[in-house]
């Protein structure tokens, strides 16, 4: 049963960072990216299973929050802020 949650809570922590990296804004981007994994690092030690139950609710939540704002993100692009720009050689 154990082995079956850390599954699915990879599975998760993967796609929470994979549908991140979708996010057209830089900001957005990163604090996303840096809210996931420590959420996830402040969260490894809890063992309670009612609390991880609630915590892997939490984050499929957001997994589909995420998707949705990505979406409306892609409507209305801006331009590359300059620390997005690649640096020519």
């Amino acid at each position: 049963m154990a082995a079956a949650r850390r599954a699915q809570a990879l599975r998760l922590y993967r796609a929470l960072l994979r549908e991140s990296q979708a996010f057209a804004a830089y900001g957005y981007r990163t604090y996303a990216i840096r809210r996931i994994k420590d959420a996830f690092r402040e969260n490894k030690n809890i063992s309670d299973s009612t609390e991880i139950e609630a915590l892997l609710n939490k984050a499929k939540t957001n997994l589909e929050i995420i998707r949705r704002q990505v979406l409306v993100g892609q409507l209305y692009t801006a331009e590359k802020l300059v620390i997005e720009h690649e640096q020519k050689v």
